[in-house]
């Protein structure tokens, strides 16, 4: 499919496309060296600009919107430049959700693997995912956890495409190649109606519309957590994996680091 970023290079405002952007660039830098392609739109001011990540416009355009943290001092002409490996991804499709939890949870020796947890999307009434991500992405923003945001602009279809189609690089000491987190991603927006909502060099926030509601409830998520980013325990203050799964509860928003 053509690449609908290939039509801001003439067309900066978007309108060709349905849209109208405030200032901003493209990027197309990895770290391999300049991608033939642009990978990803990124506005020029911090906030979003007064665009919301709900708009139906970037659908329509073949565009998927997330906040991107862009550090304390950002660059403005080396936004994420460099940072990103889109050559290391596979295609999502070509793996198993559970089976790249169950490989992740072997190597990191937590011994017999317990399965997948169960879903909860569609089970509960309340809000849309698409109305929950924009409050959580405006959560985000007010609050300072995404240190100087800027709303970014990915040729994707879905949010837990994002990290393949530019090579996201955060998850780097454990792994390379952006399709497995992708596949996990895409199980989680099935069973959990998950959004990507914002995302850092080595930072992941997911708005999570369906979150559970009880600490037996959370056990299980917790080990997925736990598979796809070790360092949300191990470099952390929760004491336990049952801790861990205990803040999880009622909570619309997942958040992922990685040292």
């Amino acid at each position: 499919m053509t690449n609908p970023l290939l039509a801001l290079k003439d067309d900066p405002s978007g309108r060709t496309l349905g849209l109208e952007l405030p200032a901003g660039r493209l990027i197309d830098g990895t770290a391999d060296g300049p991608w033939p392609e642009p990978l990803l739109w990124c506005a020029a001011d911090a906030g979003s600009g007064g665009a919301s990540v709900a708009d139906p416009r970037w659908q329509r355009a073949g565009l998927y919107p997330v906040m991107l943290d862009c550090g304390r001092r950002p660059r403005p002409d080396r936004l994420w430049d460099g940072e990103l490996m889109p050559g290391e991804s596979s295609a999502p499709g070509s793996f198993h959700a559970e089976d790249v939890l169950r490989s992740w949870w072997s190597a990191y020796g937590r011994g017999r693997w317990p399965g997948t947890a169960p879903g909860t999307e569609g089970e509960r009434a309340g809000d849309p995912p698409a109305v929950v991500g924009e409050r959580v992405a405006q959560l985000l923003v007010a609050h300072g956890v995404l240190r100087t945001p800027r709303l970014g602009l990915v040729p994707a279809a879905r949010g837990a495409d994002v990290l393949p189609a530019i090579g996201w690089t955060g998850p780097l000491n454990y792994e390379s190649d952006m399709g497995r987190y992708a596949a996990v991603l895409r199980s989680w927006e099935e069973r959990f109606g998950v959004r990507v909502v914002g995302l850092g060099l080595n930072t992941l926030y997911l708005s999570v519309p369906a979150p559970p509601r009880t600490p037996g409830e959370a056990l299980p998520i917790a080990v997925e957590h736990l598979a796809f980013c070790p360092d949300n325990l191990l470099q952390s203050d929760w004491t336990s994996l049952d801790d861990y799964a205990r803040s999880l509860v009622d909570v619309d928003t997942w958040g992922f680091w990685w040292d």
